[in-house]
């Protein structure tokens, strides 16, 4: 049985095709694509490139359900998507309903941190972590809280969203309406624009890495005091910034833990790097 797997983000999507069912089968990647979004297209742009990739991909490699992970929040026990601050067009859509549609697929989806928590729980740097936190560091900021093997998602669907906890009262506006919001704070998409360089580039430099992991960790910091996770992974394209930034963070962190408190600081790199999301998406298509 193939799974088509869908990571729709604010600055790119991408798609594969997995193969394996079964608990003792391997699990493969056959076809992968990644491409840019089309912020301007918005969600009909995106909704027609999936369809055109996917009927590409079909007669090769027929798949028999579909999961997603969405870069925004998702009502998931609605199946509906409440609202993405980077593209526009997709507040109250359910998703799932329109793929099922166009695909002949079922098709299930959560917010991509939640699946990012699934895919590296369950493949990646977070096997055998539980309960394990992963923040995916990217266009935006989200959290994914992995609990028992299965995502805790709160009462409404809104676990997680360490994005939007404020780090600094007096900072500047964040897309969501707050003030200094940690995602106003650390994003990629906020890197660039305050410093008019992208994040990859303002990496290379200790002294920017020096001050920006302070702000990092003062995120990290309310996560660890709040929920004591075995592990938090970090996946997105800032994490591949590596041991350059994970190393002061490392540090910088344990210098702002409360003294009194012994939880653990166990902070890693996503190990499926830009497929995290993926690998999570396709662990929820199987429990259709």
């Amino acid at each position: 049985m193939n799974t088509l797997a869908i990571d729709i983000g604010g600055t790119k999507f991408t798609m594969a095709v997995f193969a394996g069912a079964g608990p003792d089968q391997p699990v493969r990647i056959l076809r992968r694509k990644s491409r840019a979004t089309d912020r301007e297209g918005g969600r009909d742009w995106m909704l027609g490139q999936i369809a055109s990739i996917a009927a590409a991909w079909r007669n090769e490699h027929p798949f028999d359900r579909c999961g997603v992970g969405f870069g925004g929040p998702v009502l998931f026990d609605e199946q509906k998507i409440a609202l993405s601050t980077h593209v526009g067009g997709w507040s109250d859509f359910r998703l799932t309903d329109h793929l099922s549609a166009t695909l002949g697929v079922p098709a299930v989806m959560d917010n991509d941190a939640n699946a990012g928590a699934l895919g590296e729980g369950l493949h990646g740097a977070g096997r055998g972590c539980d309960p394990l936190f992963y923040m995916t560091l990217s266009t935006g900021i989200g959290g994914g809280i992995l609990s028992g093997g299965r995502p805790f998602r709160g009462a409404d669907s809104y676990a997680g969203e360490l994005g939007h906890v404020t780090i600094a009262p007096d900072g500047p506006e964040c897309l969501c309406g707050s003030r200094g919001c940690y995602e106003r704070m650390c994003s990629g998409l906020w890197l660039e624009r305050d410093h008019g360089r992208p994040a990859h580039q303002l990496l290379r430099d200790p002294e920017f890495i020096a001050g920006y992991a302070v702000r990092l960790a003062a995120g990290l910091k309310i996560c660890i005091m709040l929920l004591n996770p075995a592990r938090i992974v970090i996946g997105g394209g800032i994490s591949k910034a590596g041991e350059s930034l994970f190393a002061p963070l490392r540090l910088e962190l344990g210098r702002q833990m409360t003294t009194w408190s012994r939880a653990r600081v166990d902070v890693a790199p996503a190990a499926l790097g830009d497929d995290s999301v993926l690998y999570g998406a396709f662990e929820l298509a199987r429990q259709l």
